[in-house]
């Protein structure tokens, strides 16, 4: 990856806010492009399907639907939702 595509991706990573998905949109980014902007949003890697994506493990870990609302998700080394944070400002902390 090139010094100034690199450059690119960290604006774009920096420049979002939730939404997400409907933040990155107005880039016209590619699908794998998606992924990579993610994967820096989430510090780890990710992958997407529709408006769901996942991490390494296959959990959840944000989706959001056409009309913007979102829900994030973290988990505990068990796979176990430790953490969650909506759109709507409700926040679930089991840590």
């Amino acid at each position: 990856m090139n010094v100034k595509y690199k450059k690119y991706i960290n604006y774009i990573v920096s420049d979002i806010e939730s939404p997400y998905i409907k933040s990155i949109e107005p880039y016209g980014l590619k699908q794998e492009e998606y992924k990579l902007v993610l994967s820096k949003v989430f510090n780890q890697p990710v992958t997407i399907e529709g408006n769901y994506v996942y991490d390494t493990n296959g959990n959840v870990i944000y989706f959001e639907d056409s009309y913007g609302d979102w829900v994030k998700y973290e988990y505990d080394t068990n796979d176990i939702v430790m953490y969650s944070e909506n759109s709507y400002g409700e926040i679930r902390d089991n840590r």
